[in-house]
């Protein structure tokens, strides 16, 4: 036989087939760790057909390039067993995608990895046949695929010579060289032997504690080689039995099959049992918290644990929880980890109309279990859980949450506050959808109502009595969340006026920014998302600046300010120094063509007489020197203060009156004078004190709260 020769593949395009096969882009260690499996099982196998048997011994080699000035580059990695080689059965079963002979639960599909991430991946082979010893040299790369239906070059198969076979046992090399991706090449370069140990007994901790006996012997070489192809080992380190923590407990956890009856999840009585095997480890040699799943032995998906921070620790230990079980090696796609169970949306998707529904295993059910089974089993975790309720409970009163929604919410312990009040607001959208067609029937049955019907008054209030219990069940929930927020303003504008905030406990300054902000943000343009309701209702509506220098407000993308101004006009804006359209207002809204509303905040220790004509002189900037399309003429206007004396106001040869119903100072009306004498404008003004808002939006706010809440 003449070599090399192309391997192609019968009965599959392979082209089609590899793409179909992902990459795992997420571990540039992956097609090692299939290396790694691969030898694993190859000694494994060998030892299968032996009577006395050997724990075997797998190599990995980092080879990095050194120059003289001591830079790193990547050159290969090799990683080698003693396992029973690639002979004519394990060889035949190589070439055949998705050939799963090899037990182990196997998909045949692991290879593929190779190719993902690596130009070519050379194969050497020594196995014995019969009474003899045989070697065979093979490549496998994509780019083979350009000219032929398949991946594998053979390049040699030939008999030893006995007299010059080096290591008379069978072994295999697999070397790995060119990556694909230039960012996993620097990974490959910065790699170290202890990062690597980690990682391998990290990945395999599963299969390494079930086998700790026969643990092969691991060894893990770094490299390197100088310019004279000189190789010199820097580093290199054994995975022993030792390095292989013990675990705590052994816990079997049951799940129940489920099955879609028409739109339900129906719990079957059948169920699978999995493994969980659980380790408590010092923080300090194990980085974060976590539960996996596990595949042949393998650490394949990460899956929530609910009731533990990732990086938080207890008595300065961390827990790894590890579940396991034949129904997960089964399930196991081509690329590991990529399980074939279904969420509980997808399952439902799937079988929704589908003739045969099947009974299956559901994600979120193995979560629920699992993690209920260690909430049992260890109570300082039970611990964190309860502290974890304590939280949804205040924030359930806090915001007036509907229970049996709050109840039905999957909340994990990483969600922060704001994470589990959108999860409940989803899952309240979700209850409102199903009541559209329960409240659009009832509005059809009001329609049929005829007032000449002796009976009229009597079935009206039947009628009206069931369409009131539909419309609570859609809206009550939004109603509640927008009054609650609301009132956790209040509280918080309460607090800052009682200097019971943290930074203003200790002597700190309540200024005008604090205030400002609460109200409308600034640097905002969007008072949509603000809290000037405080003030007036409807200013949420219209469009508005917070904090925003004149010359860059924009109206409908056009600035307002972009004229062509007079020698005159370009004089006094700029004139004593004063670069007069660079002021901000604190906050400018413009409800509708020909209006603009300017609200000025001042802090509660200052006098807010002395700034009365503070809002005239933004008006008349604004009446004087905006473009012809955005001519202002009505201006209302409101300071904003704590610091108020009557006799400051009304005693400064001003037209303010004192509202003592409602206790604020106005100004019905004062000219704006427009310079050019066309027409002028007028201004409305308003003196407030902020404790007088805040008694106003809580008398609001009550009065819906106890609507709510039913105590009115």
């Amino acid at each position: 036989m003449k070599y090399p020769k192309y391997i192609e593949a019968e009965g599959v395009y392979l082209k089609e087939a590899i793409q179909n096969i992902k990459k795992k882009d997420k571990n540039y260690l992956q097609p090692f760790f299939e290396a790694i499996t691969n030898s694993i099982e190859a000694i494994k196998i060998l030892n299968s057909s032996k009577t006395t048997k050997e724990n075997g011994e797998i190599v990995i080699n980092l080879f990095l390039l050194q120059d003289y000035t001591g830079k790193i580059e990547f050159d290969r990695i090799e990683i080698s067993d003693n396992g029973i080689g690639f002979n004519d059965t394990e060889f035949k079963r190589f070439c055949n995608l998705r050939d799963n002979r090899k037990r182990f639960f196997n998909k045949g599909t692991g290879r593929i990895q190779f190719l993902h991430y690596f130009k070519e991946t050379k194969f050497f082979s020594v196995f014995k046949k019969e009474q003899s010893y045989y070697r065979r040299r093979f490549v496998i790369s994509k780019e083979f695929l350009k000219t032929k239906n398949g991946i594998i070059r053979l390049d040699g198969y030939e008999k030893n010579d006995p007299e010059k076979l080096t290591i008379k046992k069978s072994h295999t090399t697999i070397t790995f060289k060119t990556p694909l991706d230039i960012k996993e090449r620097e990974k490959y370069e910065e790699l170290t032997v202890d990062e690597l140990k980690e990682k391998i007994i990290h990945h395999y901790i599963a299969y390494f504690c079930e086998h700790k006996r026969e643990l092969p012997k691991i060894i893990i070489r770094r490299i390197l080689i100088d310019s004279g192809f000189n190789e010199t080992i820097d580093k290199e380190e054994t995975i022993r039995r030792s390095d292989i923590p013990e675990y705590d407990k052994d816990i079997p956890v049951k799940v129940n099959y489920c099955r879609l009856d028409e739109d339900d999840i129906v719990i079957q009585d059948n169920f699978e049992e999995f493994l969980l095997k659980s380790f408590i480890i010092p923080k300090y040699e194990l980085n974060e918290n976590a539960l996996f799943l596990v595949s042949k032995g393998e650490l394949a998906k990460t899956i929530t644990l609910e009731n533990l921070l990732s990086n938080e620790d207890i008595d300065n230990q961390r827990y790894l929880f590890l579940l396991s079980g034949e129904y997960l090696n089964k399930a196991d796609g081509d690329t590991r980890g990529e399980f074939a169970i279904h969420k509980r949306d997808e399952f439902i998707k799937l079988y929704k109309n589908h003739w045969d529904k099947k009974a299956e295993i559901i994600l979120e059910d193995i979560e629920d279990e699992t993690n209920k089974t260690i909430t049992e089993n260890y109570p300082e975790i039970s611990e964190r859980k309860k502290k974890k309720e304590r939280n949804i409970e205040e924030l359930r009163k806090m915001f007036l949450l509907n229970e049996k929604t709050v109840n039905s919410v999957k909340i994990r312990i990483n969600d922060s506050d704001d994470t589990i009040l959108k999860k409940i607001y989803k899952a309240d959208a979700d209850i409102s959808a199903r009541y559209d067609a329960e409240l659009k029937h009832k509005y059809e049955l009001l329609n049929e109502l005829n007032p000449t019907d002796n009976k009229y008054q009597e079935k009206l209030k039947l009628e009206v009595n069931e369409l009131v219990k539909c419309i609570p069940l859609q809206n009550r929930t939004s109603l509640s969340q927008y009054v609650a927020r609301r009132n956790l303003v209040l509280k918080v504008f309460d607090k800052i006026l009682k200097r019971e905030l943290e930074k203003l406990r200790n002597g700190g300054r309540i200024d005008e920014d604090l205030l400002h902000n609460l109200i409308f943000q600034q640097s905002s343009e969007k008072p949509e998302d603000s809290d000037l309701w405080l003030i007036n209702e409807e200013f949420i509506y219209f469009k508005g600046f917070s904090e925003k220098r004149l010359y860059q407000i924009k109206i409908d993308g056009n600035k307002i300010f972009d004229k062509k101004f007079s020698e005159e006009e370009e004089r006094y804006l700029n004139s004593l120094g004063e670069k007069r359209l660079s002021k901000r207002p604190d906050v400018l809204l413009f409800p509708k063509e020909g209006k603009c509303i300017i609200i000025e905040f001042k802090a509660p220790d200052v006098n807010v007489s002395e700034h009365i004509t503070q809002i005239d002189f933004y008006a008349n900037l604004i009446r004087n020197y905006t473009i012809d399309q955005f001519q202002i003429t009505t201006f209302y206007a409101y300071l904003i203060g704590e610091g108020i004396e009557d006799r400051d106001v009304r005693g400064r040869v001003t037209r303010f009156e004192h509202s003592y119903h409602f206790d604020y100072w106005f100004r019905p009306s004062e000219k704006v004078v427009d310079f050019s004498n066309i027409r002028n404008g007028s201004i409305y003004t308003e003196i407030i004190k902020y404790s007088t808002l805040l008694d106003r939006a809580q008398l609001r706010n009550q009065i819906f709260i106890d609507k709510l809440e039913g105590t009115k």
